[in-house]
């Protein structure tokens, strides 16, 4: 036992702990019990009113928290039926504090989110409610809806089809449901207005997240992207893929380094080699030779060289890397991606960097030309813009670590209910594959024999389906849900506890659905209402739960009602047969990359104090052991002797197998916090950057602010053309006369005209305040030309000329990324040295916005047609892939500036490193 273990058998968990403070403010709250009941339904909306007053009066939410929750309770228990368990006003009191409370499946996490809602919508600056897909935040908003509503609260709903007053309209309601994509993209998208009055979102108070690993965690590895089309060609990707489809791989479990898949003789034949643990691809000397061949180049590792570089190792990684019906499918001539924590098929998702491309050459359908990034965050610093976060899921306690690092939340583990009463059996392993799945296909016939339903988790389309196969062999009836069948998802995932009924499913995450032991009456009567042929639109609005008087939609409610009933008392019988036979068994044929992903599978079972049963049978050829797994497991398999059919359950092995785990989560936390430190440095920027939008668009007066814009251009200027020299006739007056021309338009001859003696006592600051006498004289000329609209003008040229600055800082930061591994080589840390490169990049690009407002606004005249107009416009939102980021040199697509980082990936500034060279070779 560890020490820990030995702490908290002594003095309790952390979360025990922190409940004994919480369990005296749920018992004030269950106090008020009677007092509510005793209200008539006036008295109860009114307190709404009264509870805000006392806010106002300067008492805070913590003052009011148990009227609040009380309140609540009988409300919903008046407009739904439901009251809060005193479990779940705990649940509530945890999501209040800004924590997340890990509730098992079943306990009624919608119910728990609506007292911290509640009280939190009091204050009257908004709480955004979080969840995982529209179908949720549709059916939630609705729900709940009623009781928030009934209570004298608004209630908004974002979701995909939504248009843009549509989702102001949501945002500015008192509780707002959505998805984390659409919050994430309408904040971006925010920030991409011209005018004031078409921003969505009004700030961000509270947001409680369900599924709040799926989305924090899960999804945390890959940014929310708005790009606009790019205009690359897509040719080179076909033909990268019709080279890379001769060359031969070989899959290692894992390289250390490329010195050694060079050094190493076994790779000698090999052209490109797979790394099956980094889920990387790389060219061996030979395949690099290859691709010279093939190509006609003599060095592939050139700077020239680095775009066929680039789409050269996409296309191997797309080959021997990326599977079918595992990362992705393929239907109706387009690649889709499976998410591999849902196993959902992700629309609209593209994989970045070209790997989408790449794939889709080596599948053989269109490859669509790669976009150009407009907008982008993290969910990481997204959903950090909350002054309050708080979530709830089934299972957060093994990234504990990482929500208190990254987010600074804690998680307190809430207890059920009723008491759990699934048995969990330990894993039995199996030396391979085959035997394992023999295996698991004699337990389901024994389960199915005696009516208890089983659901079979997989880890990818293939194995479901082989699975299929085998239960077909057998004369087993079965439904298989994975991406290529998800039309049908929730009917499936809910009818999944009929007696007798065996579910194959890919990922069971963030589902959001309930398995009912017995069946689904809510599902059979939607399918007896399909059978008496009402139209699917009308069924959504007859198990709606929105407010209606439309007398065909009351009736098909009234019609669902009594099917409902019907099938309700059917079932009854039928649930206590399930219940005698064991409740529902889940039997899990892999283990996930992460204990949490198993630990959602088995939470299918034991829900409200079922009964039920979860197992997980496991080969030395799962992907998890043959990685992961210590050495030691394949030592007792082999000191046993044991035949392939044989399985050995032990708890010495259980827990190496979960070590295993721990390592590729942490593995995973490393590459996440990654993706984070990048990301912090351009939030920063970000931050700046919306700041300054959103003074414009507020209609701040940015005179002062365009003249200090000429102050430092004009500093500028006259620092870049004097350089080093100490003396003003060696400066270069001829560049320096240009250059002022070019940004402030014809000056007077006598603004470059100096004395010998005002040459003599002339230094740069006293040169600036000349220039800048002349310059304001013309400044004020043109607001002489412009009047009122002065200001407005100024106000258009500086977003115009920030928006596309912005936008192209992206694109050369990304580039940079891509690039910034290289330092590793030279023993320099790639992330410090980003920030360095990062940093001078930033500032030059506020330079680069100094002098370009400047010289739009003197060179506009009264005649020019100004007004906002969007730099680019968005075609698409996706998340970008995870994959490891290139060692390649950074490209620019720009001409290279002194002070940017050398192309050639030395880490050094241009002016430093290649300048002169190429200067040389261009005279």
């Amino acid at each position: 036992m560890s020490v820990k273990s030995v702490i908290e058998k002594i003095i309790g968990t952390y979360s025990d702990r922190e409940l004994k403070k919480i369990y005296p403010i749920r018992d004030q709250v269950l106090a008020l019990e009677d007092t509510m009941a005793a209200k008539t339904d006036a008295e109860l909306r009114a307190m709404t009113d009264t509870l805000k007053q006392r806010l106002s009066d300067g008492e805070t939410t913590d003052d009011i928290l148990p009227e609040a929750f009380a309140v609540c309770r009988e409300a919903a228990w008046r407009v739904l039926g439901m009251k809060h368990f005193p479990v779940q006003v705990v649940g509530g009191i945890v999501l209040h504090q800004g924590r997340i409370a890990e509730m098992k499946t079943g306990e009624g996490k919608t119910l728990v989110a609506t007292l911290p809602a509640y009280l939190n919508a009091l204050t009257g600056n908004g709480v955004h409610i979080v969840t995982v897909n529209d179908y949720l935040a549709k059916r939630d908003s609705e729900w709940m809806g009623k009781l928030y509503n009934f209570l004298g609260l608004s209630v908004g709903l974002v979701i995909h089809e939504k248009d843009n007053a549509a989702r102001k309209q949501a945002y500015a309601a008192d509780i707002t449901y959505g998805t984390n994509n659409e919050m994430g993209f309408d904040y971006l998208r925010d920030n991409m207005v011209i005018y004031k009055e078409n921003k969505v979102q009004r700030g961000h108070a509270y947001a409680i997240v369900d599924e709040v690993d799926s989305i924090l965690i899960d999804e945390a590895r890959t940014p929310l992207i708005i790009s606009g089309m790019g205009d690359k060609s897509t040719d080179l990707y076909v033909q990268a893929d019709r080279f890379a489809k001769t060359l031969k791989y070989k899959k290692v479990v894992e390289t250390d380094s490329k010195v050694e898949v060079e050094d190493e003789d076994e790779f000698k034949d090999y052209d490109y080699i797979v790394d099956e643990k980094a889920h990387t691809a790389m060219l061996t000397p030979q395949g690099v030779k290859k691709a010279e061949e093939a190509f006609h180049i003599e060095n592939l590792t050139d700077p020239s060289n680095m775009t066929l570089s680039h789409h050269i190792n996409q296309a191997i990684k797309a080959i021997g890397v990326m599977k079918r019906d595992k990362d992705y499918v393929v239907k109706d001539g387009e690649v889709i991606i499976v998410d591999e924590f849902t196993g959902r098929m992700m629309f609209g998702r593209r994989y970045s960097d070209g790997l989408h491309q790449a794939i889709e050459a080596k599948e053989g359908v269109t490859v669509e030309n790669e976009s150009k990034t407009l907008a982008t965050i993290t969910f990481q610093n997204f959903f950090r813009l909350y002054k309050k976060l708080a979530g709830m899921t089934g299972t957060a306690q093994t990234e504990e670590d990482e929500f208190q690092e990254i987010y600074k939340l804690d998680v307190i583990v809430i207890p059920t209910n009723r008491p759990l009463a699934r048995i969990d059996a330990s894993d039995s392993i199996y030396k391979t594959e085959l035997a394992k799945f023999n295996a698991v296909i004699d337990e389901v016939v024994a389960a199915h024999e005696k009516n208890q339903p089983v659901l079979i988790g997989t880890v990818s389309i293939e194995k479901s389906e082989l699975l299929s196969k085998l239960l077909r062999k057998r004369g087993i009836k079965h439904n298989v849900l994975n991406a290529k069948f998800h039309d049908k998802e929730a009917e499936i995932v809910a009818q999944a506890g009929k007696a007798g009924a065996v579910t194959i499913a890919t990922n069971m995450a963030g589902r959001g659905t309930d398995i009912v032991l017995g069946g689904n009456a809510e599902f059979m009567a939607k399918d007896e209402m399909r059978k008496q042929g009402f139209e699917e639109e009308m069924i959504v609005q007859a198990t709606g739960f929105a407010e209606t008087d439309d007398e065909e939609i009351l009736a098909a409610r009234k019609t669902y009602q009594e099917f409902y009933n019907k099938f309700k008392q059917e079932i009854e019988p039928e649930q206590e047969k399930v219940r005698q036979a064991g409740g529902l068994y889940i039997i899990g044929t892999e283990r996930h990359e992460s204990r949490r992903i198993d630990n959602q599978l088995r939470g299918r079972a034991g829900r409200q104090g079922d009964p039920g049963a979860s197992k997980f049978y496991l080969s030395l050829e799962d992907d998890l052991m043959r990685l992961f797994a210590p050495e030691r497991i394949n030592r007792v398999m082999n000191t046993f002797g044991m035949e392939d059919d044989e399985a050995i359950e032990s708890k010495m092995l259980s827990g190496a197998i979960e070590t295993a785990q721990q390592r590729v989560e942490g593995r995973n936390f490393d590459i996440r916090k990654h993706v984070l430190q990048y990301d912090d440095v351009n939030n920063q920027q970000r931050e700046m950057i919306y700041e300054q939008r959103d003074r414009v668009l507020d209609g701040e007066d940015m005179k002062n602010y365009i003249i200090n814009m000429m102050n430092d251009t004009t500093s500028g200027i006259i620092s870049l053309y004097v350089g080093d020299k100490q003396a003003p006739e060696e400066w270069d007056w001829e560049g320096m006369k240009d250059h002022m021309t070019t940004v402030f338009g014809t000056l007077p001859e006598e603004t470059f005209d100096f004395s010998e003696h005002e040459l003599d006592h002339m230094t740069q600051e006293s040169l600036k305040e000349h220039f800048m006498e002349y310059i304001l004289q013309k400044y004020a000329e043109k607001e002489a030309q412009f009047g009122d609209m002065m200001r407005e003008v100024e106000r258009i040229l500086l977003l115009r000329v920030v928006d596309q600055k912005w936008m192209d800082h992206i694109d050369n930061m990304e580039q940079l990324r891509q690039g910034i591994n290289l330092r590793a080589y030279a023993q320099r840390d790639p992330v410090v040295e980003y920030k360095f490169e990062a940093m001078d990049m930033f500032e030059e690009m506020i330079a680069s916005i100094k002098e370009d407002t400047v010289r739009h606004l003197f060179h506009v005249v009264p005649q020019t047609r100004i007004e906002r107009t969007q730099v680019a416009k968005p075609i698409a939102e996706n998340h970008g892939d995870d994959g490891t980021v290139k060692k390649q040199p950074i490209r620019r697509k720009v001409n290279i500036g002194r002070n940017d980082p050398c192309p050639c990936g030395s880490g050094k500034k241009y002016k430093h490193c290649c300048m002169e060279k190429d200067q040389q070779q261009n005279a």
